[in-house]
Order: C-alpha cells, then structure tokens, then sequence
C-alpha cells in the first residue's frame, strides 16, 4: 500500500515563524475545509527554531520572515542531493504597539533606536525569549550593529507582549502585524481595546513629517519602515503536500486570505481597477 502524500492527500509537519501565527491558521483552516484528505500539523516557535527543525526529516516546510542563505542552501542541497525551494508569499511588518493611556505614540526611527539601545527610559518588549524574527529583524534594520540595552525584555509569545503593553503604560512592544492588524478578527478586535499601534516615521517619503501606522496600504506603498516579507521554505523533491500547500498559499485562495488579513500579496496584485461600460444604442 503506498502511504505517500499527494497535493491533495496525506498529513504533514511544518514549523511556523510565531509571529505569522494568526494568518497562517486561517490559512490551514480553509485548506483543510477545502481539500478534506489533508492534514498539515503547524508547530509555531522562533524563527531559529524553525531552521533547525528543517534539517528534521519529519518537517517539510517552514514559513519565517527571510529566505535560505548561500551557505544554507548549499548545506541541505548536500544533504538532500536537492534545493529547497523557498519564495516570498506576503508582506507583513514588525508593529510597534503602546498602551492606550500612553503619552507617546508617534515614534522617529531615531526614537525607536534609542528606545531598544536603552537610552530612553521606556521598556521595550519583544515576541519571545529566544532568536525571533522580529528580534533580527530590529537588529538589523534599527540598531545596524549596535546592542540592545537592559531595558530590552523577552515575553513568552506575541500574544503575551500585547497582554504586557495593556497593562503598562511605559512599555513599547514589538510584535507581528498579523497579531493586531485584521480589523475584522474577533480576537484582534478586543486586542484593539487594549493597545492601540503607534505611528513610525516614514523615511522614504517627500513630505517630511509624514507618519504612518502599520496597514495594508501603508506597507503597499512603503510609507510604513518595518515591514518584512513572509517567505515559504519547501523540502520536497517530489509533488506532494508541501507542494500541494505551497500553491494553495501562492495562488488565488491564500493570496486573497492574505488580503483580507489585511497583509500585502506578493504572488498576485488584487488591485481595484476603474473602468466605464458603454450604454448599447
């Protein structure tokens, strides 16, 4: 009896950045609902563990903020005797996010800095005790070098930083936009109550002065300085469901969940177009 998994049949393991927690359960709720056959079993942890769980045999995918390294791909085509595929899927953005009593919730780049290297008195709070993805990504597109200060703390999760920034109102924390993002979530909704996005300076634009909260079209149209992509890492040298999920997420049906996510589609443009219909004689 061959037991293998098809595009459309089997069960699966991958590991998911926690930062994308959200939008990807949404992801594999339809595609289970869709295709009834399958089981994708989702492990959501830091970034750094999601790497290595790829060098597991039972992990077929993982989904974090960046793609593999020359060094990386070289290890497992090694290893493998193939390439892991791995493509950009949306566009999220790291969120900075206050309590709703806070006197400060408009941020230069400059005041972010200052804040995670512990020249500001206010504490900042990140996703996880461990190397996450918005962990790196704060290093590398704020602090270019520079080190985090003593007032820089780890939570457990995403959903623990916003429980922490509710309660506090000296504390900045730094989270996934798909945690607090999705007007339309139920969950985000009340996490809305608690906390409120503050707006970060935006470097690329004319205007100066200009700030933007994190949003679909905010990221779209790069007035928002944070935003980071979505990547898939795909394991699989044979069609089967790796491949099978991989396309759901990158066609029609996950690029639009990814939309009304309220997150930017990188496989395909969804954009309104305006257009006159001519009145027959």
């Amino acid at each position: 009896m061959d037991d293998r998994d098809t595009p459309n049949k089997g069960t699966i393991y991958i590991s998911v950045d926690e930062s994308f927690k959200p939008v990807i359960e949404e992801q594999i709720k339809i595609h289970h609902s869709s295709f009834p056959e399958t089981k994708i079993i989702a492990s959501y942890k830091p970034e750094v563990a999601c790497l290595r769980d790829l060098q597991k045999d039972s992990t077929r995918m993982i989904i974090i903020a960046r793609g593999l390294l020359k060094n990386e791909t070289a290890f497992f085509e090694s290893n493998l005797q193939y390439k892991p595929q791995f493509a950009i899927m949306a566009y999220d953005a790291v969120a900075v996010i206050v309590n709703h009593a806070s006197k400060d919730s408009i941020f230069t780049m400059a005041d972010l800095k200052n804040i995670l290297t512990g020249k500001s008195k206010r504490i900042a709070v990140m996703d996880g005790k461990n190397a996450t993805s918005t962990v790196r990504f704060l290093q590398d597109s704020i602090l270019r070098g520079a080190s985090f200060g003593a007032n820089v703390v780890a939570s457990k999760n995403s959903a623990d930083v916003i429980d922490i920034v509710s309660k506090n109102e000296n504390v900045v924390g730094f989270v996934g936009l798909s945690w607090v993002g999705d007007s339309y979530d139920p969950q985000q909704q009340q996490n809305l109550k608690k906390i409120r996005l503050a707006l970060v300076e935006c470097v690329r634009c004319v205007e100066k002065g200009f700030f933007a909260k994190p949003s679909q079209a905010s990221i779209a149209y790069a007035q928002y300085p944070l935003p980071r992509p979505m990547y898939y890492i795909l394991k699989e040298n044979a069609p089967g469901l790796g491949t099978g999920f991989m396309n759901f997420l990158s066609l029609e049906r996950g690029q639009l969940i990814f939309k009304r996510a309220l997150l930017v589609p990188a496989k395909m443009n969804f954009n309104k177009r305006s257009g006159k219909i001519k009145d027959s004689d």
